[in-house]
């Protein structure tokens, strides 16, 4: 474990003479809040849900560790990512072709990881200082460039460096990325992919043989930013699904500010090297080559609304680098801060294996990362039948938004459990955005730190067909598919920070009855078979539908609904749509029964309307009155009722 902890990372010293702060930053600055999506229906009760913490594995965030045969990939720390590496002459194993490729390293790797649940973060290289990684090889150049490419001796790392610059070995590259992308973009074993090939580790970087050669005596073994540049290219053109991420914003001469599907990774994440950090920008006490002083150079910083953003903690500070939280400690930097600027998703964390599952500082952290999505209220009638509509509402408390477009199910469970119906919807859980963020000091928006609202609580709904489910009771539930599901079954589940939240990935929303009365049926207050009395009297509201409502309602005003259809009789939902910017009650009473007192929570203003239900006891037919009143205060205005 240690030899694997000391091979993730390039252990660089603390000036490194390549790497020069820009003079004049370009950063983006603060990005434009998108758009809040629509309204919730107003025609829909609802539903609020309970919240819960959401599990400390959920896929696609969080922590990863090292892929080792013979061990269980999910002990320790819960986790849902693997890592492996791969040297590149592993998948290019013909030495007279370099266009022949055998990805069964590679397959059984991802086989290996799928079979615990997990998805996979790799990353391929062709030179790994210190003799390789595991039983990766260390010379990792496939045998195919020799003769054809200059090989250059890294005396530092003692590590043999191809010429990057040569044409064959660019084409051998360019035509190895498209083949890549051809079979595994969009793979659902696959979560992350490191672009590599470049550089020591395929970490882009050939330090101290770099691009810098005035103050040492050092060659520059890197390629020019032209070739650089078009091997970022052909891996943004080879994959369009899968995530890509590289280790510099100024790799390519800054050539991914242009891609936005192109994240980046920090394989020194939040550590402090000769009292500066690797991670936080110069404003924040950070190096001049610190990855968000680059990200900020290049105009990047909010990359992350597009792109993930992954790495490694490093390793000299994984055993601590929770200890601190929320802030820092000697090598640790200001952990929450690195998560919050660089809208950290996930991190290569090898030491994890040793902490405590109940750790409060590390679940505080892993919950932070990425996505923390919780729905906030369910919309729907209690009772319904035929084609009824289904509303959720979905925030997003993280740093990141979740980045893969899964498929959104609703579905209804029987009283054993079983799911017995499910509607496949087009909801896109990559536009809940984070509700806020934090600015970096360079934005100059106050004094850090600074956060900012992004995000809103997305509103999605979609038609659920109920026709021929028995009558019954059910309990409507929601669920995100994770694609690793159709290679095993047991692949970890998104799970929403809900106290419905179940393990199977399914969200209870709450209890629904299929009846087999009508439809929902709508009646606006207004309208002028209504009796209104005592004072009551309609009015303008630009939100209420038909732009009408009836107020004055109570101390001896009153407000009946005639000729009400009760179907086929017996108990029916009335959802009441009112508005009132206090809070108030009103007595609800069907034809001549024993009224009831409803409460009505306060609206923003008079003309937003809100929804509350009551069941009632209507009468076969079309001759059921609704009577609302109060006759010791002021009942809310009332928009209309919807009876199902």
């Amino acid at each position: 474990m240690a030899a694997l902890c000391a091979a993730a990372v390039a252990f660089l010293p603390s000036a490194m003479p390549g790497l020069t702060h820009a003079a004049d930053v370009s950063a983006q600055g603060v990005p434009d809040r998108p758009a809040p999506g629509p309204a919730p229906d107003p025609s829909l009760p609802a539903h609020a849900l309970a919240t819960a913490d959401a599990p400390l594995d959920n896929p696609l965030k969080g922590f990863a560790r090292f892929l080792q045969p013979g061990t269980d990939p999910n002990a320790g720390y819960p986790l849902s990512l693997t890592w492996a590496y791969f040297g590149l002459s592993e998948v290019m194993t013909d030495p007279n072709n370099c266009s022949s490729y055998n990805w069964s390293i590679v397959d059984n790797a991802l086989n290996t990881i799928a079979a615990a649940g997990n998805h996979a973060a790799i990353r391929l290289y062709m030179e790994y200082p210190g003799g390789g990684t595991g039983t990766h090889p260390g010379n990792a150049i496939p045998a195919c460039f020799n003769g054809q490419v200059a090989m250059r001796h890294n005396a530092y790392w003692d590590v043999t460096s191809p010429d990057y610059d040569n044409p064959f070995l660019m084409t051998g590259l360019k035509n190895f990325i498209t083949a890549f992308g051809a079979r595994y973009d969009g793979d659902p074993r696959l979560g992350y992919i490191h672009l590599g090939l470049i550089g020591l580790w395929g970490e882009w970087h050939t330090w101290p043989y770099d691009t810098d050669t005035s103050s040492d005596t050092y060659p520059n073994y890197m390629p020019t930013n032209a070739n650089a540049a078009d091997i970022l290219n052909t891996y943004n053109r080879a994959f369009t699904r899968t995530r890509l991420e590289l280790r510099y914003a100024d790799n390519a001469g800054g050539a991914s500010s242009s891609l936005p599907r192109i994240g980046y990774h920090d394989d020194s994440f939040c550590y402090r090297e000769g009292g500066q950090g690797v991670t936080l920008p110069v404003s924040m006490g950070g190096a001049p080559w610190a990855q968000l002083q680059k990200a900020l150079e290049n105009g990047v910083e909010n990359r992350w609304i597009t792109a993930s953003m992954g790495g490694e903690v490093r390793p000299e500070i994984q055993p601590v680098a929770f200890a601190s939280w929320p802030g820092g400690s000697g090598p640790v930097d200001n952990m929450k801060a690195c998560i919050e600027l660089e809208h950290t998703t996930w991190k290569i964390n090898e030491r994890s294996l040793e902490y405590s599952p109940a750790d409060p500082n590390v679940a505080a952290a892993v919950r932070l990362m990425g996505y923390n999505l919780t729905v906030r209220n369910a919309y729907f009638h209690n009772t319904a039948q035929g084609t009824t509509k289904v509303g959720v509402q979905i925030d997003n408390t993280g740093v990141a938004p979740f980045y893969y477009p899964w498929t959104m199910s609703l579905g209804l469970k029987d009283a054993a459990g079983n799911v017995v119906r499910t509607w496949d919807t087009s909801w896109d859980l990559r536009q809940v955005m984070p509700t806020r963020i934090r600015a970096f000091p360079d934005w100059q928006v106050g004094a850090d730190p600074t956060y900012r609202d992004f995000g809103y609580a997305r509103y999605f709904d979609a038609p659920v067909d109920l026709n021929g489910l028995n009558t019954g009771n059910y309990r409507l539930v929601l669920k995100a598919k994770n694609p690793l599901e159709t290679i095993n079954a047991n692949a970890k589940k998104l799970r929403f920070a809900n106290a419905g939240q179940n393990a199977d990935g399914w969200l209870d929303l709450g209890g629904m009855t299929v009846g087999a009365g009508q439809s929902a049926r709508s009646y606006e207050a207004e309208a002028s078979g209504n009796t209104l009395a005592g004072g009551a009297v309609t009015g303008a509201c630009g939100g209420c539908s038909g732009g009408t409502k009836v107020g004055y309602i109570g101390n001896a005003g009153t407000l009946r609904f005639n000729n009400v259809d009760g179907g086929t009789g017996g108990t029916r939902t009335v959802t009441l749509h009112y508005a009132s910017q206090e809070s108030r009650s009103a007595r609800i009473q069907a034809n001549g029964s024993a009224a009831q007192t409803v409460s009505f929570p306060s609206t923003p203003d008079w003309v937003t309307p809100r929804t509350t239900t009551v069941t009632v006891t209507l009468r076969a037919g079309q001759g059921n009155t609704v009577t609302i009143s109060n006759p010791s205060g002021w009942a809310p205005d009332i928009d209309r009722i919807t009876v199902s």
